[in-house]
């Protein structure tokens, strides 16, 4: 009876385990920028607006690729929240302020700049440069957070953005959207912090709770009910969500 049982623990932790609520946002975020560069025409010039380590340059070959960054994060940052132990921007084209970039007026046919925002402490003033140096017509690639968790500090000065406040910055400054699609949903981003558990807990209790059979059931419960919500999902994302992804064009 005992080995029956055991087994059937064994057979629901492997279902548990298959499940990928809560973990799509990173892909999510790939799959619709492979997508959306690939739109645009080669040779192309296009702008990686706060590049970082250039993990986005793979899917620009087509393109004639710049990047931009102000280089002064270093992994450690000031050692609060997030942070990602080791970063290197050797190999950034132009080092600057993102709010004030050494090129000419309709430099570029596109700007890109991913998960990038909140991390600037006046990001209208960035959207403002965008429009300055792309060319009429130009497409601005933009994602950022809806909600996110504190990361990169002291360089994280907002927790995220809604649509409200993209359609009426962008519009400000002579954007026309194009596209504006919601990463994930309600109980996706639920879903992405109760795995996340484990590290917070001991990273800031230093305990090991959550790591128990009762409370690592509990946890696989409740995902597996955010799982059965998000596949029924009808709109929660306008609530909560892992971010927006923009397609704009500068009129």
């Amino acid at each position: 009876m005992l080995v029956g049982f055991l087994s059937l623990l064994k057979e629901i932790k492997y279902r548990l385990s298959l499940l990928k609520v809560g973990k799509g946002n990173k892909r999510n975020r790939e799959k619709w920028l492979r997508k959306t560069l690939n739109n645009i025409p080669k040779g192309k010039k296009i702008l990686d607006a706060g590049a970082g380590e250039l993990q986005y340059k793979k899917f620009c070959s087509h393109l004639d690729y710049t990047s931009q960054d102000f280089c002064q994060y270093d992994g450690k940052g000031d050692e609060r929240g997030l942070q990602a132990k080791k970063w290197d921007t050797l190999k950034i084209d132009i080092v600057s302020d993102i709010t004030n970039i050494p090129v000419d007026d309709n430099s570029f046919d596109a700007i890109m700049c991913i998960e990038v925002l909140e991390h600037l402490f006046e990001p209208v003033k960035a959207i403002k440069e965008f429009a300055r140096i792309l060319k009429p017509k130009g497409k601005l690639i933009l994602t950022a957070p809806f909600c996110s968790l504190t990361h990169q500090a002291p360089y994280h000065f907002y927790t995220g953005y809604n649509r409200y406040w993209h359609e009426r910055v962008l519009e400000e400054n002579g954007f026309l959207v194009e596209e504006m699609n919601y990463n994930g949903d309600f109980f996706e981003y639920l879903a992405q912090e109760l795995r996340r558990i484990p590290f917070i807990e001991k990273k800031y209790t230093k305990l090991k709770i959550s790591r128990s059979f009762l409370n690592k059931t509990a946890i696989n419960i409740l995902l597996k009910m955010l799982n059965e919500l998000s596949s029924k999902n009808k709109g929660s994302e306008e609530l909560l969500c892992f971010g927006l992804q923009i397609l704009a064009k500068k009129e």
